[in-house]
């Protein structure tokens, strides 16, 4: 058998340009055959063969009739293609439950449309508004060597170059001046690796600095470093000009001019020349460009002007001044350190150069106005710290093996070259420096003239230009970097007041009015003309920033986060992490006030956003991070068994939809919130499967809801044919691990007279299955009701509040009026009485029977709170009349080996007194239309006669449970007596024997014991298993 011949279409070029080569293989065999779905009729539902009559494009899906799309470019994308509408993949519910006719998505596959955008580049897309007319100009986009490489170069280098790295070298010699170099740019490499690894993790928009750290760390670390690199750079601005200014107000002084005195001549050049660079800003990013590559030729002409000099033979001025060209034991001198001054060491002259390496961020700053940033960023970042190391290296080699330390500048100092009593390399040259450099009062020299580059260049005012250059380089840099940082920053509004500033205009979406305030800012801080102060302050905030960027690489990398895949992957994590301890380290080292007051605003700003809560959520990796912690220490959990004294009240709570109960769910969030856990229970019964997606979007709203209540509280709804299986369901699967519910929370069942018995049936079958759970119960009941669904005018939940029409199917499916997510959280907040303080009333516990002392212990939890701390707390018991004293004493003794605080302990000697006759005919008023009036027959003739009524109360089981139905009665009459003034009632929830007390007389027992009472009251039942405990281990 002949095997089948494939032959390989060459893609069109067109298909592929990007970094794919897309190519179709088809078998010879096959090439005249049509394909599958093509020739065979494809059975559908109506519906779908209908709609797909008219769209033959799905045939278009590697020929196959289906409304399936392959992947595209746009299915992932936030924005969408300029001119081209929005277009999205089928939804599941499209695919497996019910196609929608006027489904958005149905539309001709952009892929096989327009098979040049399916990757499209980065800088052509735009958000265009809906209704253009016409198409949006093309902004201006950069690649890395014009937008990255060149723009950090200049920011890079400076004056600290031409001024301070000649002075450097004579200070620490050669060998320690490239140990400083190598370190300050161990430093920002790794920086520049942190950065690669960030910006290739996704697609990097504008905002620089603050968009790489916020999106990475989450806006509270992003958005105060944000803010002060944006202020830094923006002050930074002020002191490269000042640089400029005074390097001219120098020059006038050389010539003997100026104009109205050294202070105001600085700030008067000051104010022109960043008026000036402002202008250059205005005009665009395209003349702003220019103008950097224009500073960046003549740094390089400067370079190539200094390294001619070298090598140029040395006029007998120069000479005299301490330049003798190449000389290999100027070399071996300048080699080794030779430390003077204040400054005469290894890290004040480290904290002095350390500055000059900066400014890598420069090219990531204006990220918004990359062609591809996550190509750029990397490459131009690494490639500028490369190049601008190379220089920093070989100025200090070449000018430390040309330049003696100290000359006189005096060219009569010439001598024999074998003349007696001269010291110094020179002496071997035919110059006498001895007695200057012996009193240290030598004007000239590698270690005292500053303008040794210029000394040695071919033409000196090449260097002075190249000054110029940088610092004039560095000043626009800052100048466009500052807004660009404080326009994102603006947008996602973390601080207020500060969205003015956010607006962008033209093509290239330019931030003026950021523009505008970084010049006002700059103007402030040339006025001082005085920055030695704050220029420290300055380099700390820059470092904050590489310390942050290396922080948020290496937690990023260190959570194993899914969502971290760098592109870039020359990184390591331990790398990141030595880099920002080493940063924050260089902070101290260069001035410790300096990083002290840096680090206090970073944590000023981030205590304001952690408090303000802004509600932004960008895949952070501290949320990663929060999501291993809470996984991790879940998890450990399963190690170690439970013990009493770590006992603590989880709670799952019958809410329904939160905001329905507000004060079911304030009670409980009061006293779990920081202890345990709560989970806001919701049952959805009936056929409502078509509409999960609506119910999703739902629990949102509910969650919302719950957050901007201050609930620390789960919410968790599931879908049901009856309430209680739903809430089978929700005792059952609630929780992870041991964190689980132990206490079930309901609500007191107010209309349980006028409801279908069955509801109540249910009710109490939920009561029945929460002890078969080893739950504990509480059921909490409210004189006005927990209930105000029909005040906020939402949807009605029959599972918990069935219609008044006992005739009405229970079954129903929830009516919906409203699940907007967001109506559900602006709706007004309902106030209730846990939200208020309670003053000095008091908490009474009636602890009836011994539960395992969950009666006890929620409320000692509540006491714990501000709202309720004032409250005294009493304990009634039952006793008998003749042992009060030693019943009390002996409570006390128990309760104070708990150590819960009661001191009020009271006895009841009455509660098995009889109560008062017209008590007792109400309770028999109120369990008459549920008695089957049986006249005491056998069980069996019983069991028939209430078939299909299991609520009703037969003779026998009236007088069975006397006794316990007169108890209730009686306690309802204490608790008048003793409670009628409390803040909140605590009483031990009786019990009714499953199956052998129907649930209407259950119910008539909770509605004895708790009815006329204004207090809340709450019925609680532990599970009889001890939750307190008197031992230590």
């Amino acid at each position: 058998m002949a095997e089948s011949q494939v032959m390989e279409r060459t893609a069109d070029p067109a298909n592929s340009n990007g970094r794919f080569t897309i190519s179709t293989l088809i078998s010879t065999e096959d090439r005249g055959r049509p394909h599958y779905g093509q020739g065979d009729t494809v059975a559908y539902d109506a519906a779908q063969a209908n709609h797909l009559t008219h769209n033959t494009f799905y045939m278009r899906t590697f020929g196959y009739n289906t409304i399936e799309v392959v992947p595209t470019y746009e299915n992932y994308a936030n924005t969408k293609v300029s001119g081209e509408a929005k277009k999205t993949r089928p939804t599941l519910s499209d695919l497996h439950s019910f196609l929608k006719q006027e489904s958005s998505h149905l539309h001709p596959p952009a892929y096989e449309l327009h098979r040049d955008i399916i990757f499209p580049e980065e800088g052509t897309e735009e958000e265009a508004g809906e209704g253009d007319a016409k198409p949006q100009e093309e902004p201006v986009r950069f690649g890395w060597v014009k937008g990255v490489m060149i723009r950090c170069m200049l920011n890079i280098w400076g004056v600290i170059l031409y001024l301070r790295l000649p002075w450097i070298t004579a200070q620490a010699g050669i060998a320690l001046t490239w140990v400083i170099i190598l370190l300050s740019v161990t430093v920002t490499t790794v920086t520049g690796l942190s950065i690669s690894a960030i910006s290739t993790n996704g697609k990097v928009k504008s905002g620089g600095t603050y968009f790489l750290i916020s999106r990475s760390l989450g806006p509270e670390l992003g958005g105060s470093i944000g803010l002060i690199f944006a202020f830094a750079n923006a002050v930074a601005v002020a002191m490269h000009t000042v640089g400029f200014a005074e390097t001219v107000r120098d020059l006038m002084q050389e010539h003997n001019s100026t104009m109205v005195d050294p202070t105001n001549d600085i700030r008067i050049i000051g104010v022109i020349t960043v008026t000036i660079l402002l202008g250059i800003s205005l005009a665009g990013m395209e003349w702003e460009a220019k103008a950097q590559v224009l500073f960046f030729f003549v740094i390089m002409i400067s370079f190539v002007n200094y390294l001619v000099g070298t090598i140029i033979p040395a006029s007998e001025e120069k000479q005299a001044k301490g330049f003798f060209g190449y000389r290999a034991d100027i070399f071996a001198q300048n080699f080794v350190p030779n430390w003077r001054g204040p400054d005469g060491s290894f890290f004040g002259l480290f904290s002095i150069f350390f500055p000059s390496a900066t400014g890598i961020l420069a090219g990531a700053n204006i990220s918004g106005d990359l062609k591809d940033p996550a190509v750029a960023i990397p490459k131009g970042t690494l490639m500028a710290i490369f190049w601008t190391t190379v220089s920093y290296l070989i100025i200090s080699a070449t000018i430390g093996a040309c330049v003696v330390r100290d000359a006189s500048g005096n060219v009569n100092d010439t001598i024999s070259v074998s003349s007696v009593g001269c010291e110094g390399i020179a002496c071997n040259l035919g110059w006498n420096f001895t007695e200057c450099a012996q009193s240290h009062t030598c004007n000239f020299g590698l270690i005292n003239f500053y303008q040794s580059m210029s000394m040695v260049s071919g033409f000196a005012p090449l260097i002075t230009a190249g000054i110029f250059g940088a610092t004039l380089s560095s000043a626009l840099a800052c100048l466009v970097s500052a807004p660009k940082v404080f326009q994102c920053l603006c947008k996602d509004q973390l601080y207020p007041a500060i969205g003015f500033f956010g607006k962008g205009y033209g093509k290239n979406n330019e931030p003026i009015r950021g523009y505008m305030l970084t010049y006002v800012i700059a103007i402030c801080f040339i006025l001082i003309a005085e920055l030695n102060a704050i220029a420290p302050i300055i380099s700390n905030f820059f470092l904050c920033s590489y310390a942050l960027i290396n922080f948020s690489c290496f937690h990023a990398s260190i959570t194993n986060s899914p969502g971290w895949r760098p592109s870039f992957n020359y990184y390591s994590k331990w790398v990141a992490l030595f880099g920002a301890i080493v940063s924050v380290v260089i902070m101290f080292l260069l001035t410790w006030w300096a990083a002290l007051i840096a680090i206090g605003i970073v944590v000023f700003l981030l205590g304001y956003v952690l408090y303000k809560k802004p509600g932004v959520n960008w895949g952070s990796s501290v949320q990663a991070g929060s999501y291993n912690m809470a996984l991790n220490y879940s998890v450990g959990l399963n190690e170690v068994d439970d013990h009493i004294k770590n006992y603590r009240p989880q709670c799952l709570v019958l809410t329904g939809p939160p905001n329905f109960r507000p004060a079911l769910v304030d009670f409980v969030g009061t006293f779990t919130k920081n202890l345990s856990l709560m989970i806001c229970g919701n049952v959805l019964i009936g056929p409502g499967k078509q509409m999960m997606s609506e119910f999703r979007l739902a629990s949102r709203g509910h969650v919302k809801w719950l957050t901007k209540r201050k609930i620390k509280s789960f919410y968790t709804d599931v879908l049901a044919e009856d309430l209680r299986t739903g809430v089978q369901i929700l005792m059952q699967a609630s929780g992870l691990g041991r964190m689980k519910p132990n206490v079930l929370v309901i609500g007191y069942k107010k209309n349980w007279q006028a409801a279908h018995p069955q509801t109540v049936e249910e009710y109490i079958g939920i009561l029945h299955d929460a002890f078969d759970f080893k739950y504990g119960v509480c059921m909490m009941r409210m004189k006005e009701g927990l209930n105000i669904s029909r005040l906020v005018q939402s949807h009605i939940n029959p599972v918990f509040d069935p219609a008044e029409d006992p005739q009405k199917n229970i079954e129903e499916p929830p009516v919906i009026s409203t699940l907007d997510p967001d109506a559900l959280v602006a709706e007004q907040q309902a106030s209730t009485a846990f939200q208020i303080e309670q003053g000095k009333k008091t908490i009474d516990i009636y602890w009836l029977f011994d539960d395992g002392g969950l009666t006890l212990l929620i409320p000692y939890l509540l006491g714990r709170k501000k709202r309720w701390g004032k409250c005294k707390i009493r304990v009634f018991v039952g006793g008998q009349i003749n042992r009060m004293d030693e019943e009390r004493k002996a409570i006390i003794s128990l309760l104070s080996k708990f150590r819960l605080g009661f001191h009020e302990v009271h006895i009841l000697p009455d509660i098995n007194q009889k109560p008062r006759p017209e008590h007792v005919k109400r309770f028999d008023d109120l369990i008459a239309p549920f008695r089957l009036n049986d006249g005491f027959k056998d069980e069996a003739m019983v069991n028939e006669m209430r078939h299909g009524c299991p609520w009703k109360i037969s003779d026998e089981e009236v007088m069975k449970n006397k006794a316990k139905s007169l108890r209730q009665v009686r306690m309802n009459e204490i608790l008048l007596d003793y409670s009628r003034d409390a803040a909140l009632i605590f009483i031990t929830l009786p019990i009714g024997r499953k199956g052998r007390c129907p649930s209407s007389l259950y119910m008539a027992w909770l509605e004895t014991l708790s009815q006329d009472l204004r207090p809340p009251v709450i019925l609680t039942r532990g599970n009889q298993e001890n939750v307190l405990t008197f031992y230590c281990q």
